[in-house]
């Protein structure tokens, strides 16, 4: 029969694009979920797997293909072709050629393409649709009739169509092949509903479905983004004896993965690497965003290793996927090389390509390098959203690129797309607070508020900043009263803040700032209040402090310490301050202060306020001077570590302060040229330093 050539030809119209894969192996049917092989035995295993640019997800073309070749194709006269002929060649030019082309199947392909063209244009109504296949004439084939359903794209001309074929050939040979290419014509129009509701019909004919019927049910829910409805129709095959092929199951490990059941998508993928199934270009896009939300960056990656050395090439999508994955790692220098390499393969960014490599730089704090995609962005006329502004916004907060940030500021302003929310507004006030602005900082308070913003507790915090960099205590206590009697709780971020004002203030100013820090959190308060009023009970401060550490949050406990020991030097309370560090240190705040090795002994500063670390030299400076009491050797070297960063807000970095300081103490350590940030002095300088000072006073710098 026809069906037969049809059907095994390569451009076969009766079979969806998923029938050309080699026939799976027979599997029995044990429960209502498709069976599954033993896993493959790891992840590092170096099976390999066939990659196929065929996806479930994707509609398919006919309309590209090559003509069916039939054996005894009827030919619009009514004559038949036979193959026992043997061929004449005929002039291209002559008349006879023409006829010819006339008798063609071809020519008939071409009318039933139009008629297709023309059931997708003409209004759903029966009379409209037969009219259009009356020009089909009485002589139609099940062929023809496969042929124009395949072809078009409205489902509700469709249908008509297919009830129409099915009054004419009263019983089809293979009337599921008409359902199905039916079917696939609701896939092109993402009606998933529609698509069952003909599938309900298909079942009431008494019309078995086949495996083609629920791969394209299953790749209409995946190009309709309802992976779960993917995973309810591929659950169901095997209770109407239809076994999923490698391609079916490849496919599912990318609706299982978005329909979050993990696990089996992790079982398929691993059988898909026994068993080599082909996998398409989207599944290897879930399987890497499946292990970015587990957290497992490095499994991305693994995949796409694995990906490039199957042959398969990344496209666009799973480029912009690796790139989004590397920016929530907090890995932009990965970020940066897949971006290199994807350029290098000849693929253009476009916005989701920009918008994960802002996020992946902003959020690194990467700033040239997020200010270059930036400007890019708007060379290439592409618009930002609110949040990859706020983005950019906060990285320029937490580098101290003011400047920048007025910038991007006036240009979201400017933008006809979106405008600045709270965030934005919050991030321009803790810029200005930084840098000591405190009328900038005021005017940007007034635009929020004139835009229908409150200010939060993380405006005023950076306020209270604003005005304590400023000197402006009286405007600071406003600002606390002002939390209060917007009802906001102090958290511990404000009280770090209070705490942090407290030491640039002034000691005749200090009482006033006291009282607020007792409102907002009494046992900062008694500690606070010990320091200022230089109150003598030593056990009742190490036990009140020890509280406090255990009741604050691990995220600020070092900032704590930092502000208490700075305010303690400012107040020349150096055995406070020394009580304050040697707790730090015994409740893990600090760790690794002083190193030693046996030839090098070193103090890490790195990670301390300046008054912590003047604090933590004078313990190291006496504990070296009792090493030379007790007879012990020095090693051969020793150094002092701060650093080579400097406040973002200023020019100065813990080093230059510390370079001046230790003139002063005429210490004979100095700045090493190929070592950034470190201070070195030989065993004999050292001693003879030590050997030369008397009582090993503290220099507040």
């Amino acid at each position: 029969m026809a069906y037969h050539h049809l059907c095994s030809s390569p451009s076969s119209l009766f079979h969806d694009r998923l029938s050309l894969s080699a026939s799976p192996k027979p599997r029995p049917i044990r429960s209502s979920t498709p069976s599954l092989k033993p896993l493959s035995p790891s992840f590092q295993s170096k099976t390999s797997i066939q990659v196929s640019h065929v996806s479930l997800q994707d509609p398919i073309t006919e309309g590209t293909q090559n003509p069916p070749k039939l054996s005894n194709s009827r030919y619009p006269d009514g004559k038949t072709a036979s193959s026992s002929k043997s061929n004449v060649w005929v002039n291209p030019r002559s008349p006879r050629a023409s006829r010819l082309r006339q008798l063609s199947y071809h020519s008939r392909y071409s009318s039933l393409l139009k008629v297709a063209e023309s059931l997708d244009s003409c209004n759903p109504n029966e009379q409209y649709v037969l009219s259009v296949l009356s020009s089909l004439g009485n002589d139609v084939s099940e062929q023809d009739a496969v042929v124009v359903l395949n072809n078009m794209s409205n489902p509700h001309t469709a249908l008509l169509a297919l009830n129409h074929f099915q009054r004419i050939f009263k019983k089809p040979s293979r009337e599921v092949i008409l359902y199905n290419v039916t079917m696939k014509v609701f896939r092109k129009s993402k009606d998933l509903d529609g698509a069952e509701k003909l599938f309900d019909v298909m079942l009431q004919r008494g019309v078995k479905p086949d495996k083609v019927t629920f791969s394209t049910l299953i790749s209409c829910a995946r190009v309709c983004a309802l992976p779960d409805k993917a995973v309810e129709w591929f659950e169901k095959m095997p209770t109407y004896g239809c076994d999923p092929d490698d391609i079916t199951y490849s496919a599912m490990i990318d609706a299982y993965g978005r329909a979050g059941n993990v696990d089996m998508a992790f079982t398929l993928y691993d059988r898909a690497r026994t068993e080599k199934w082909r996998i398409d270009p989207v599944t290897f896009s879930t399987l890497i965003k499946i292990y970015g939300i587990s957290g497992n960056y490095d499994g991305c990656l693994n995949v796409y290793e694995e990906m490039k050395a199957l042959g398969a090439k990344p496209n666009l999508a799973i480029y912009n996927t690796l790139l989004d994955v590397m920016g929530r790692a907090k890995r932009p220098w990965q970020a940066k090389t897949i971006y290199k390499e994807m350029t290098t393969n000849g693929f253009s960014p476009n916005w989701a390509t920009y918008a994960a490599l802002l996020r992946a730089y902003g959020r690194a704090r990467y700033g040239e390098d997020a200010l270059n995609v930036y400007k890019e962005m708007k060379d290439k006329g592409l618009e930002l959203t609110v949040i990859l502004y706020n983005t950019l916004l906060a990285m320029c907060a937490d580098v101290g690129y003011a400047d920048e940030a007025v910038e991007i500021f006036e240009d979201m302003k400017n933008s006809e797309t979106c405008k600045p929310d709270s965030w934005t507004f919050s991030s321009l006030i803790t810029i200005y607070s930084c840098s000591g602005k405190v009328s900038e900082a005021e005017g940007i308070v007034n635009e929020m508020l004139e835009a229908g913003f409150e200010p939060n507790i993380f405006v005023l915090t950076s306020l209270i900043q604003c005005y304590g960099k400023a000197q402006r205590t009286d405007d600071v206590v406003r600002t606390f009263n002002r939390v209060l009697e917007l009802g906001i709780t102090p958290d511990d971020r404000f009280c770090g803040c209070l705490l942090n004002v407290m030491t640039q203030t002034a000691r005749e100013e200090l009482a006033k700032l006291t009282d607020c820090i007792k409102k907002a959190n009494p046992k900062l308060g008694h500690v606070v209040k010990f320091l200022v009023e230089e109150q003598n009970d030593e056990g009742n401060f190490k036990k009140e402090t020890s509280e406090l550490f255990n009741y604050i949050g691990s995220d600020v406990k070092k900032a704590y310490c930092n502000c208490l020991i700075d305010l303690c030097v400012n107040l020349d309370l150096l055995e406070r301050a020394c009580e304050l560090l040697e707790l730090g240190l015994s409740l893990e705040i600090y760790a690794d202060i002083q190193s030693r090795s046996p030839t090098q002994w070193s103090l890490n500063l790195k990670s301390l306020s300046l008054g912590a670390a003047l604090t933590a030299l004078h313990v190291w400076i006496n504990d070296l001077t009792k090493v030379l009491e007790s007879g012990e050797e020095l090693p051969p070297l020793l150094g002092i570590n701060t650093g080579h960063g400097k406040h973002k807000y200023s020019e100065k970095g813990l080093a230059t302060v510390f370079e001046s300081h230790l003139k002063e103490l005429n210490a004979p350590f100095h700045e090493a040229p190929d070592k950034v940030g470190w201070f070195l002095t030989t065993k004999v300088a050292a001693k003879s330093w030590l050997e030369s000072r008397g009582s090993p006073d503290l220099v507040v710098a």
